[in-house]
Order: C-alpha cells, then sequence, then structure tokens
C-alpha cells in the first residue's frame, strides 16, 4: 500500500479519451430524481461515455423522463423492462454495455462532473484494475464529506483486505457505484438476481480479482441517505434473513476459497457483531421479538464460529465480552447495551470536552 499525498489525477484532453465507459444507471419509480442523476453523467468532463438507463417497471413518470432524454443527447440508450429488482437491471446494462469500463450509477444520486475523468486517469496513470472514489453522503439536514487530498495505491489484495476490515478512513465498501471497473473485473455470475443485498458477493469478488487499485480519498459520488422509500433504509425485516444473512454466508466461504481464512475470520467478526447489534437495536422495539428469536437462533447455532471470530487479532476485546455476556443471558447483554449508551458514553463525551476546555 502507498499513500499518495495530494494526488491529483492527470488532465485528460478530450483527444485522449478514446477510450468507451459504459455508465450503467437503474432507475424505479424515481421521477423526482431521475433527470438529475442522468443529468450529472451527461455533464461529465470524460465525454466518451455509454450512458444505459434499465428502467426496471417504473409505474410513475421515470420511463418518459428517461424517453425524452435520450431524444436529446444520443449516448442515452433507455431499456424499459417489466421489474425484475436491482440486481437484475443492472445485469441487463452489462449485457448491453460495450466499453471497456464499467460504471454504476444509481438513479436517486448524483455524480460530480469529472467524476469519471479523474478516476480513468487514475486507473490509467496506476496501471490500476480498479479505481475506487469517496461519497459525500446527503441528508435533509447535512452532508457529510471526509474527504482528504491524497491517494492510496493498492497492490493485490491489499484493497480486499481493508475491504473486509471495514476501515473507516478508506470509502471501499459494497457499494458498486463509486468504483470504475476494467470490464474484466466483472465477476463472471455478475449481480445475483432477486436478491437485496446484491453488492456484497459483488464487490468481494472484483475486489479479489484487482491486481491493482487505486482509491481516491476525495468524494466525487453524492449518495441519497435518508429517501423513505428506499430499500436501504428498509432497516432490520425478513429480507435481513432471505439476502442479507445469506450473502454474508456466501462472502464467508468466497474469501476461504482465496485461501484467506484469516480474512474470512476477520469478516465473520464484523457479521457476528452486526448481528449483536441488530439484536440490540430491536429489543427497543415494541414488535422486534421474532426477529430477535431468529437472530438468537443464527448466534446460537453459530456460537462455535462466533466464538473463534470474536478471539481474532481482529477483533475489540469489549466486544468478546459482549458476545461472552449474550451467551450467558440475552437480556443481561441488553441490559449492558442500555447502560453503555445512556451512561457510559455520555460521560466520556462530557470528560473528552472537559479535558479539551482545559487545555
Amino acid at each position: 500500500m502507498e499513500i499518495l499525498e495530494r494526488y491529483h489525477p492527470p488532465k485528460l484532453q478530450e483527444a485522449e479519451q478514446t477510450e468507451l465507459i459504459s455508465v450503467i444507471i437503474a432507475a424505479y419509480n424515481i421521477e423526482a430524481y431521475i433527470e438529475r442523476g442522468v443529468r450529472s453523467v451527461c455533464e461529465q468532463t470524460y465525454a466518451n461515455l455509454e450512458i444505459i438507463v434499465v428502467d426496471d417497471g417504473s409505474t410513475d413518470a421515470t420511463g418518459r423522463i428517461l424517453d425524452a432524454l435520450a431524444q436529446k443527447d444520443a449516448r442515452i440508450q433507455v431499456i424499459h423492462q417489466d421489474n425484475g429488482g436491482l440486481a437484475h437491471a443492472r445485469n441487463m446494462g452489462i449485457a448491453r454495455a460495450t466499453g471497456d469500463y464499467i460504471g454504476f450509477v444509481d438513479g436517486d444520486d448524483w455524480i460530480d462532473t469529472d467524476m469519471y475523468e479523474k478516476l480513468f486517469s487514475a486507473l490509467k496513470d496506476k496501471r490500476a484494475d480498479l479505481a475506487v472514489c469517496r461519497y459525500r453522503q446527503i441528508s435533509r439536514s447535512c452532508t457529510l464529506d471526509g474527504s482528504v487530498d491524497r491517494a492510496i495505491l493498492f497492490e493485490r489484495q491489499e484493497a480486499l483486505q481493508v475491504y473486509v476490515e471495514e476501515r473507516e478512513e478508506y470509502a471501499i465498501q459494497n457499494a458498486a457505484w463509486n468504483k470504475l471497473y476494467r470490464r474484466e473485473l466483472l465477476p463472471g455470475n455478475l449481480f445475483p438476481e432477486g436478491r437485496w443485498y446484491e453488492d456484497i458477493v459483488f464487490a468481494t469478488e472484483a475486489l479479489a480479482r484487482a491486481g491493482r487499485c487505486i482509491y481516491l480519498d476525495i468524494a466525487l459520488y453524492n449518495y441519497i441517505i435518508d429517501r423513505e422509500d428506499s430499500i436501504m433504509n428498509c432497516r432490520i425485516n425478513s429480507r435481513t434473513f432471505t439476502d442479507q444473512i445469506p450473502a454474508y454466508y456466501e462472502k464467508t466461504e468466497l474469501l476461504k476459497s482465496l485461501g484467506r481464512e484469516d480474512l474470512a475470520l476477520t469478516h465473520d467478526y464484523f457479521f457476528y457483531k452486526r448481528l449483536l447489534l441488530f439484536y440490540w437495536g430491536l429489543s427497543q422495539t415494541e414488535d422486534g421479538g421474532s426477529y430477535m428469536m431468529r437472530l438468537a437462533e443464527i448466534l446460537g447455532k453459530d456460537r462455535g464460529r462466533a466464538e473463534e471470530a470474536f478471539g481474532s487479532p481482529a477483533a475489540d476485546p469489549r466486544d468478546r465480552r459482549k458476545l461472552k455476556l449474550f451467551y450467558k443471558s440475552p437480556a443481561a447483554y441488553c441490559r449492558k447495551m442500555r447502560w453503555d449508551e445512556q451512561v457510559v458514553i455520555p460521560c466520556k463525551v462530557q470528560v473528552k470536552r472537559l479535558l479539551r476546555k482545559f487545555k
């Protein structure tokens, strides 16, 4: 891993924009957002784009808006299809794409005008297979942007390791949309259709395939985090058990198949930690009892693996104590979490404020 302070990808003149980038946009019932998202792609400083928008059975004005946009920009191709889900829509876009480089944008988000120029230029400049950028989190109340003027060059499976370790300083996460891929990097099975959380295995396999990855630590993608009808805002529900948890199991097996039992164990630590947090969150609701039982069953069935994962070098000793307490008494675990939230954490925050005051 090489840290490149104040790295700026070389500016690309139009004559240098000879290689085609296919940008795939999935859209379903987002009439209030879709024009902004598509226009942000059309206005890219990298002009040699193929823009494929898949209208996934929208019942509002989304399809009509897309057809009107396509009449104004010949680079836009619109596919109208029956509703098949995000994974199917993306796969349809990939099948239509002819570019050697592939990018994804969610139709309710938008991108900075130079996103693909910077990603492509960095990818070519550093001879990488994958380019990734940071993203802004946009809500009604604020915008979060953790940009730093630097880049990180990852060799072989270093980016995969950072991703599995869920290191917050790098926005290398499940999302398909803040990345530019060499086409041959895409997993053979593409996105698993008929399931939510389709990015989990896709991202793992793509990162595992990348011989070199360049990460731009500047936000170029704008991600809407609080649209009420977004899949990602559906919290814990039945799809958590039918789609999300099975995807995490599949991710574990994929890491093992790569000979990375160490990363599989690290992933499982974060996976079971997430299940514990789900359990605690549900305990604060009036109707979470059935889901709590299902989570307890999974944690009970996987107890041996969970205890092994929480004993790994990546695990926080405090989390080990929480897991041990959960297996002793889920009710006691919830009381401990409530005490931490209501007493311990506020006290620590107050102490930090006082220390800063008297420095």
